[in-house]
């Protein structure tokens, strides 16, 4: 028997939390002109750009699709399907005449470093098109992957707001239902295409189903044993996600300034 048990339930009302979120946006716009979100064809930038237009109207929501060559042809045709039937404009702009400049520079040409300098060229053209049209920039990060670190610090965590930020991946699966993003998008693997067919949960090691539930448990102050006990399985999968957490722990806390 674990020695603590805890309601593993996930679910929300997607209905609360679409009024929550869009109240969210509205007031987090209040003195610009809207809102861009960077569309990717997943699930998490669909949502976002759903959520967008339902707070703010689609002439002051906007898409950027970023492509590169390790992007999947389905993503780029999701990604304007969203836009076409949220009605918002949205420019396309490949990045890997930028990243090839980059890597003849000498600078990483390793997979992981050209994958995060991809997400910092996505962010760069996101922040030089919201500072053009007086916007923000939407992020699309959920809370599996913030809790974790899984984003490039100064790529995708460069944005001014997180709608989904407190939302499991497995919640946002929900609330996409709920909002009726197109169901090949909330059913397909989750990829960031930061190289040739990555997978986020190939990359992280675990499913987002698993992952969610460990968060939760941590979240609730239970012990890697009790964990353990609860979901049946071993607590090295546990402190795995631990050391993601401490290694990754410079993405989310505050940057250190030294007091004099």
């Amino acid at each position: 028997m674990a020695d603590k048990n805890i309601n593993l339930n996930l679910e929300i009302q997607p209905d609360l939390i679409e009024k929550k979120i869009i109240k969210f946006i509205q007031e987090q716009t209040k003195n610009v002109s809207g809102a861009v979100v960077g569309l990717s064809g997943g699930i998490d930038s669909a949502v976002c750009a759903h959520l967008c237009t339902k707070a703010l109207g689609n002439k002051k929501t906007f898409g950027l699709i970023l492509p590169s060559a390790t992007t999947q042809a389905e993503d780029i045709d999701d990604a304007i399907k969203t836009a076409d039937a949220l009605d918002i404009k949205y420019s396309i702009v490949e990045i890997d005449d930028i990243s090839r400049e980059i890597k003849k520079k000498g600078f990483s040409d390793d997979k992981v470093g050209m994958g995060n300098i991809s997400a910092r060229i996505r962010m760069i053209l996101l922040r030089d098109f919201a500072h053009k049209n007086n916007l923000i920039v939407c992020g699309t990060g959920n809370k599996s992957e913030l809790d974790i670190g899984y984003f490039t610090k100064n790529g995708d965590g460069g944005v001014d707001i997180l709608p989904i930020g407190d939302l499991y991946k497995t919640q946002v699966r929900t609330l996409a239902k709920h909002l009726g993003v197109i169901d090949r998008i909330i059913e397909k693997p989750p990829s960031a295409n930061l190289w040739e067919k990555q997978t986020d949960e190939e990359e992280m090691g675990i499913t987002y189903e698993l992952l969610d539930k460990i968060l939760y448990c941590m979240e609730n102050k239970m012990s890697k044993k009790e964990i353990s006990e609860n979901l049946c399985i071993e607590q090295k999968t546990i402190e795995n996600i631990e050391d993601k957490m401490k290694k990754n722990a410079h993405k989310i806390n505050p940057i250190p300034v030294l007091k004099i």
